[in-house]
């Protein structure tokens, strides 16, 4: 075993602390802002609005022509300062490939604000789903900081899922005399546009600007007269807000050359107001930008908040990907509503709603952040749980019509990346699960009513819209056997027997396609063609598909128990159970997994030492279902990957595929070959280094007790994402916001040891990290909050509480406790009769009575046992 620390224990197990950037690593950020299935609009480091990915596709590097916002403070006793509300342009300056001159040279873009005076500085902190920058100028008498979210709500997929970006300026007057201000929110009126391209050409015109204002809402509403309500580019946007001191200037000067940016410079700049100005429907291959500003006079100290709400409202989803192409031009392209469009009727509508339940909507978002932050885990791990929930604000994920959720695996700058809802990628991703489970029961309910066929293939590739033809490839034997896991996960987070029943006959048909197709003598090893994830197929026995494998027919085994279909569960143990036996017998090298296949075979990796080799392990200890392979085995493996695929730098590896790793940087191989028999070409992608799969391993290490280890992983994947070197919340892979990066949450449920069965009315604890002092977020299908644990000498203490939801509780296990002599339970104050048992190492307390907790509400439990 080699050395492999780069980390030491200070920096790995290092307290929570602010997630803070400045100077460099400011250059790479861009902050996912929006719904779920709504597109978004990210904010970059310095302040700006950038990636305009709200036209039904991803659009990397969009910026939309003169969106900005400014600031103009006079004091009472000096001259008015006015400010573009963002942190100087960063090197290099020789132009950049965005906007009406893409790839000319024309120097900077202008269409931000670049050449205009800006504030000097700033430092960003982003915990999702809130973003703060705080902004810096010596000339400026106040203090600016931008708070900026959409609001995110676990459980609530709807109030998570509106198209709406909120920008809160919060703003203190640090001079000694009051202090007259007003900011200003520029937007350009882009209705018309396909998703890509330019924003300006013969897409725009008749394009509309309106000031509208209503009983608590007032701002601009941007539409167009060109477009029908069922052309696929038909929409809306709208810059509100429920401040009341408002002055709109609806379009700016209408001239050539740089006029219109002159006259709301100069204009701003000298009154900290613009006069009204209402031009009409623009020309053909025009529009017009807006300006809304808000104005306040601050005494020596005081501090407002100035709010704006961006909105937006594209109804037709079109697939424009079919064919392999990728266009709005054909008009028999299937299409399809999105989900939001169902629920608001247009831009100023989804703002309307925003405004009237603004006050729960950020306080719930806040407790989620309260709940996940206040968390007693290392600042990287709450970095990587986070930042990658901020995948479901990207256009990786839609919501459909009916509301079902569904997703790329990724996205490239234009076009989502291989469309599907792909089940061997999705595979790892659990945020989802555990944040929206009623967004991932939607998932298995499409897989299993539109992708699986009479025999049990399944497609793994969910085709649009629903009721498409089975796409037709090989089955994905990954991907259709975590399938059967996933339903068993999503069925102890919800407790739903019902939801299980309608769905079991097909997951027992799709389970047994493998009796067709891999494993036609029931022996329980996998064989024949294995399509992957990989985007190959894998011939002969291995574990990674051989664990997905085992996994599903325990999975089985145990909801064929609870169904009450007895003939079938006994079936899946006995095949479980020699299946169990001949991969180890024959795959167990003395030190890990190997595959057994014909060494002239392309693509295999044989004798190698492969990260994935035991991911159905992994999913097994998510769901309680214990070990698929022996115990010491199964650690040995772990520990065999971390020593030979962990790479502490780069600059010896070589690497002819993908780059995702490089130089200094650390990072886990997909596979490596430690004592020979590379194959001349292995499995594609073998020497690259995926942050899902990273993530995975990370926390099956923790999961078997190799905490250093696997918080070394999770360390090197955040510190790959810097914002010098990549924005912190975009883990790409194939494409940006990839799926697969979404096992990040699974870091947390390791480092919790978290249980959940709520068909029992259990949960479950037991802290690998800080046992004695620890604090952390758990959820179920209906509920969301934190336990905490307070370890003396011979006495603890322990809480429940209940942020979001109404949660039924039968049991609490405490796995970090030894036999408890004595436990008392309450809630507000009232005992609860309460027993207890030793289980699995730690306590199980039944409450007699059962026990329901509402928002608010904490279960307390003291406890106590002799040494």
């Amino acid at each position: 075993m080699k050395a492999y620390r780069v980390f030491t224990q200070a920096e790995l197990f290092a307290p929570p602390a602010p997630l803070i950037y400045r100077g460099e690593q400011l250059r790479e950020i861009a902050f996912p802002l929006g719904g779920i299935g709504t597109g978004c609009v990210s904010l970059s480091g310095r302040g700006g609005l950038v990636d305009w990915e709200i036209f039904n596709r991803p659009n990397k590097g969009s910026r939309l022509p003169y969106t900005f916002f400014t600031i103009w403070a006079q004091p009472a006793d000096g001259p008015a300062i006015t400010r573009v509300l963002q942190a100087p342009p960063q090197p290099p300056f020789s132009g950049e490939n965005h906007g009406l001159y893409r790839g000319f040279g024309f120097g900077v873009s202008r269409e931000d604000g670049s050449g205009l005076p800006h504030m000097r500085g700033a430092v960003f902190r982003g915990e999702f789903p809130f973003a703060e920058i705080s902004f810096q100028d010596p000339k400026l008498p106040v203090q600016v900081r931008l708070e900026a979210y959409s609001p995110f709500t676990p459980m609530n997929p709807d109030d998570s899922g509106i198209p709406i970006a909120v920008l809160r300026y919060h703003v203190r007057n640090q001079a000694q005399v009051p202090v007259r201000l007003s900011v200003a929110g520029n937007l350009f009126n882009p209705i018309g546009y396909k998703g890509s391209g330019p924003f300006i050409g013969s897409h725009l015109g008749q394009n509309v600007n309106t000031y509208q204002e209503e009983k608590g809402l007032r701002g601009l509403f941007l539409s167009s007269n060109k477009y029908p309500p069922d052309d696929p580019v038909y929409g809306s946007m709208a810059l509100t807000t429920v401040w009341e001191d408002v002055f709109c200037q609806a379009c700016w000067l209408r001239g050539p050359w740089f006029d219109a940016l002159h006259d709301f410079w100069d204009t701003f700049s000298k009154q900290g107001e613009l006069p009204e100005r209402n031009l009409g429907p623009s020309e053909e291959g025009q529009s017009d930008v807006g300006t809304l500003g808000l104005r306040a006079t601050l005494q020596p100290g005081e501090e407002v908040v100035l709010p704006f709400y961006i909105s937006w409202y594209f109804p037709n989803f079109i697939k424009y990907w079919e064919g392999g192409t990728c266009s709005l031009d054909d008009k028999d392209r299937p299409r399809w509503k999105n989900y939001y469009a169902s629920l608001w009727e247009d831009a100023f509508d989804v703002a309307r709603y925003y405004a009237r339940h603004r006050e729960r909507l950020y306080k719930e978002t806040r407790q989620f952040h309260q709940a996940l932050f206040s968390s007693t885990l290392p600042p990287y791990v709450l970095d990587a749980i986070s930042s990658q929930a901020s995948t479901l604000h990207s256009p990786t994920v839609l919501r459909l019509e009916d509301g079902t959720f569904y997703g790329f695996e990724g996205c490239h700058a234009e076009r989502g990346c291989c469309e599907g809802s792909c089940t061997h990628v999705w595979n790892y991703a659990q945020t989802p699960a555990f944040l929206f489970p009623s967004l991932e029961r939607s998932m298995r309910e499409a897989d299993y009513t539109y992708n699986l066929r009479e025999d049990g293939y399944m497609g793994f590739r969910l085709q649009l819209p629903l009721g498409s033809p089975i796409w037709q490839f090989h089955a994905a034997a990954d991907g259709q056997l975590g399938g059967v896991i996933k339903v068993y996960r999503d069925w102890l987070l919800c407790g739903d027997d019902a939801w299980l029943a309608k769905l079991w006959p097909k997951v027992k048909k799709a389970l047994e396609y493998a009796w067709q197709e891999w494993d036609p003598d029931q022996d329980g090893v996998i064989e024949g063609v294995q399509h992957n994830t990989y985007d190959i197929e894998f011939y002969g026995p291995n574990t990674m598909i051989g664990t997905f494998y085992l996994g599903a027919l325990r999975a089985a085994e145990e909801m064929a128990r609870h169904l009450g279909d007895l003939s079938a569960a006994e079936q899946y143990r006995q095949v479980y159970e020699r299946g169990r036996e001949r991969l180890d017998r024959e795959l167990f090298n003395g030190e890990y997994y190997i595959q057994r296949c014909d060494s002239e075979l392309k693509y295999q990796y044989g004798q190698g030492c492969l990260s994935d080799q035991l991911i159905g392990q992994w999913l097994a200890h998510l769901v309680g279902l214990g070990y698929l392979l022996p115990k010491e085995h199964v650690q040995s493996a772990l520990r065999a990957i971390f020593s030979y695929n962990w790479r502490t730098d780069f600059w010896e590896h070589a690497n002819p595929q993908r780059i995702y790793a490089l130089n200094d940087e650390q990072g886990l191989l997909l596979c490596s070959w430690p004592h020979g028999g590379r194959p001349k070409f292995p499995f594609v992608y073998s020497d690259e280094v995926w942050s899902g799969i990273e993530y995975q391993v990370a926390s099956h290490l923790i999961y078997e007790g190799l905490v250093e280890e696997g918080l070394a992983i999770v360390k090197g994947v955040r510190q790959r994402h810097d914002g010098i070197r990549r924005n912190p919340w975009n883990e790409f892979e194939c494409g940006s916001h990839y799926a697969r990066a979404m096992s990040s949450w699974a870091v947390l449920t390791a480092l919790a040891g978290y249980r959940f069965d709520m068909r029992k009315g259990l949960l479950g604890f037991a802290p690998r990290l800080w046992a004695t002092f620890w604090r952390s977020f758990w959820s179920v299908a209906d509920a969301w909050g934190t336990f905490a644990q307070n370890i003396y000498a011979r006495c603890a203490q322990v809480s429940l509480r209940l942020v979001y939801g109404k949660l039924t509780l039968q049991q609490l296990w405490l796995g970090s406790l030894p036999q408890v002599k004595e436990a008392k339970a309450f809630v507000e104050g009232k005992a609860l009769e309460t027993t207890t048992e030793p289980l699995d190492g730690g306590t199980l307390c039944t409450f007699t009575q059962g026990l329901s907790l509402l928002p608010g509400q904490v279960l307390t439990l003291e406890l106590a046992w002799e040494e």
